[in-house]
């Protein structure tokens, strides 16, 4: 009956605030309630004995054996009154108390009847455990803190597990009057009433004298009152897909949170304005995230603080290339050392630049990945098949999201989709998973989820190879490699700049940091080997030592060492030395060792063997059906068509087919060297025109394209287009030599050199 007139009004369990912790339990974000208070839910297990024994001694030292209320210390309370005429102690039972803080009322006698049946009730309906809970989750400390964990986070800076006798005692006294007791605001009256509740400690026999004589000699910390704000938006993520949980535990590391947070901060402050970064740290054996930096500075507006970058949908840039490049070797298209070529090549309709426009020619697929050269990748992903090697990225937890009604196509490679941080950085963990990659976790209940992306062969090559890139600044014989950890990275710039990547993989950890602007706003001259990479080389340098293995790790058994020659990119055989113009030594995968891939253009002639009759006494070439008495087969090694202008002379020479014996007929073997260059002759020096400042300008041809899509290219760079035998200018602002190429499509070149006076 007295339930239905008078409800019990307990706290919601559902309801109320919400703490996000560390991995060891330090608050990383708190979510007030309603009212605003903050309070870190907590069970008497989970607190210090030292508090419970001096909150129970000092307040109700009946607590586990009377109903709720204590007839002798209210009889000796109303004395008290009646003979001092105001209160000298309340008799209220730690049950009272929790009754005054769920019902609150007026301090009258009519208020503490209210008081007594309240606690009363509590006992009727809730064991002395649950009622001694609701008090450590619900007493006031001062403020918004609600609880005794909340306390003593926000006044000492530690869970309240972990007190001292001085603080347990502080805390203990703390609720009888949190406004004057405060020790961030009143430190001198806080520390009187903690001893004298050290005071009765001692007097009760429970803390040894020379405990509490001890404790008397701590002073009282007075600590600026702060609500925790780290990992703020991994915090407000989990409370979002969480919201009734009331204490949710991550695996953040606390005091790595707080450095990185503080070094992407001081970062930032280097960069332009509205500038953010996003940083996240993974350990690679349970995938684990150990630090979370979604945004350069929550709560910044400058910089949209609010927006979680490690979550967000950007353009990757080239971090996915070394994914493609493990897919070729597992595929069997490449070694570590295979003969790409890096030059200006169509793809149907789409024609890929580097990031310089400029062209290196014959590359090395190592190379070519660590340099992050655009078409060797383009050229790849083309034979690998882009819906494939999408299909194998989206298995492995990083999903490439296209623009609504685009298929896959050869852009993504260089980012022409979107992809997040985190995926990102769960992908690059399987470089040292033996080709696993995972789903990173954020808390311990997350569930692991592991895909393999590459062989453990494959993945380990890519390593190997990413990790002989030496840091900016660095070649590899100028330092200890034992003072630093090896580190298998790759950056990444999107279109237009607004997007600046660098992953970096050790084999305890993965760093992934991203920069830019949130809004897409370009920040021209920001690119990932410029703005990301220095960040994330901090961050791992930040890392424990000890958990940075600087040893190499062995190759598995499907990885072992090849001699291989170009440009047929076969095994170099002692019998045919003339056949290896450049021998290399390649990581090969599962003992294949393929040759060099051939040209996509039927046009072309492909890298290869090429026999060729000629005659034994002038040793020119001879075409079927025109024979001499004294005519020998010889074997030629022939480099890709598109690979010549890069080539040296020598190489050339080595590489070339002889001219063809006068009177045979022509066999179209020498068909694409048949572009010629008009406008100036080669070796020749040009100057400005005298007393002018504008540059020496050129205007050249090629001459013999039959209106082929001519590409010029000075100094390996590209310049311009023309068709057929339309004129291409060029200005020379730098003095020198200088090497102007005319390349078509059909791998037909023209070359030669000049030199530019000052």
């Amino acid at each position: 009956m007295l339930d239905r007139v008078f409800p019990l009004p307990l706290p919601d369990a559902n309801g109320g605030s919400t703490v996000v912790l560390a991995r060891d339990g330090t608050p990383l974000r708190a979510f007030a309630d309603a009212d605003g208070a903050w309070r870190y839910p907590v069970t008497p297990d989970e607190v210090s004995p030292l508090y419970l024994q001096a909150l129970l001694t000092y307040e109700d030292r009946w607590f586990w054996w009377h109903p709720g209320v204590n007839p002798i210390a209210l009889a000796r309370a109303f004395a008290q009154l009646l003979r001092h005429g105001h209160i000298v102690s309340g008799g209220s039972t730690l049950t009272m108390q929790v009754a005054r803080i769920i019902d609150p009322q007026p301090r009258s006698v009519g208020g503490k009847l209210r008081q007594i049946l309240r606690a009363l009730q509590l006992e009727a309906h809730l064991s002395k455990r649950d009622i001694l809970t609701l008090y450590l989750n619900h007493a006031p400390f001062g403020g918004t803190i609600e609880g005794v964990e909340a306390a003593s986070w926000a006044y000492l800076g530690k869970p309240a597990s972990r007190l001292s006798h001085a603080e347990a005692a502080l805390l203990a006294v703390l609720p009888q009057s949190p406004t004057r007791l405060r020790p961030d605001r009143n430190p001198k009256a806080a520390r009187v009433a903690r001893d004298k509740v050290l005071a009765r400690m001692a007097a009760q026999h429970v803390w040894s004298a020379a405990s509490v004589r001890d404790a008397r000699i701590e002073s009282v910390a007075a600590r600026e009152l702060e609500s925790p704000l780290h990992a703020a938006l991994l915090a407000e993520r989990l409370h979002e897909a969480q919201p009734q949980v009331r204490r949710i535990t991550t695996t953040i590391d606390a005091n790595l949170q707080r450095a990185l947070e503080a070094r992407v901060a001081d970062y930032l402050g280097r960069l332009p304005e509205r500038t953010s970064a996003a940083l996240l740290v993974v350990d690679n054996a349970t995938l684990e995230a150990r630090a979370y930096v979604g945004s350069g500075a929550f709560g910044d507006e400058a910089r949209l603080g609010h927006v979680d970058m490690v979550r967000a949908w950007r353009s990757p840039g080239s971090t996915l290339k070394p994914f493609l490049y493990g897919l070729a070797l597992d595929d069997g298209l490449i070694d570590s050392e295979s003969l790409l070529v890096d030059a200006p090549q169509s793809f149907g309709t789409y024609r890929p630049g580097n990031f310089d426009m400029a062209f290196a020619g014959p590359v090395a697929a190592a190379d070519a990945l660590r340099q992050s050269l655009n078409v060797p990748a383009v050229d790849l992903l083309d034979r690998v098949g882009p819906a494939r090697f999408m299909a194998r990225l989206s298995n492995a937890g990083l999903n490439i999201r296209l623009p609504r009604g685009v298929e896959p196509n050869l852009s993504i490679i260089l980012g022409g989709g979107g992809a997040r941080l985190q995926d990102l950085a769960g992908a690059y963990t399987a470089l040292n998973r033996g080709g696993i990659a995972g789903h990173v976790r954020f808390t311990p209940t997350d569930p692991e989820i592991d895909r393999r992306v590459l062989s453990d062969g494959a993945a380990w090559i890519v390593r190997a190879i990413l990790e002989a890139n030496p840091r900016p600044g660095y070649r590899l014989d100028t330092f200890d490699p034992g003072s630093h950890p090896r580190v298998a990275w790759k950056t990444g710039t999107s279109y237009g700049y607004r997007d600046a990547w660098a992953v970096g993989t050790t084999p305890r950890y993965t760093v992934a940091v991203w920069v830019g602007r949130p809004d897409g706003t370009p920040l021209p001259g920001q690119y990932g080997a410029v703005t990301a990479l220095p960040l994330m080389f901090e961050a791992i340098d930040g890392l424990p030592i000890a958990a940075l293995a600087a040893t190499p790790q062995p190759p598995p058994a499907s990885v072992k060492q090849a001699e291989i020659c170009w440009p047929l990119g076969l095994a170099f055989d002692p019998k045919h030395p003339e056949l290896c113009q450049q021998k290399r030594t390649a990581w090969i995968l599962n003992g294949v060792i393929p040759p060099t891939l051939p040209e996509r253009d039927a046009r072309i002639w492909s890298a290869g063997l090429v026999q060729v009759r000629v005659d034994a006494g002038s040793g020119r070439r001879l075409s079927p059906g025109c024979d001499t008495a004294a005519a020998k087969t010889v074997d030629i090694a022939r480099w890709p068509a598109l690979a010549y202008p890069w080539l040296a002379q020598d190489l050339r020479r080595r590489s070339s087919v002889p001219a063809l014996q006068a009177g045979c007929a022509t066999d179209g073997l020498d068909a694409t060297q048949s572009i010629r260059i008009d406008g100036v002759a080669d070796g020749a020096a040009i100057a400005r025109a005298p007393n002018s400042d504008k540059p020496a300008v050129l205007r050249l041809r090629a001459l013999g394209a039959d209106r082929e899509r001519i590409l010029w290219l000075v100094n390996g760079r590209l310049e311009g287009q023309t068709r057929a035998a339309q004129p291409f200018e060029h200005a020379f602002t730098r003095s020198g030599e200088q090497t102007i190429t005319a390349l078509a499509a059909s791998g037909a070149y023209a070359q030669l050199r000049i030199r530019v006076l000052r």
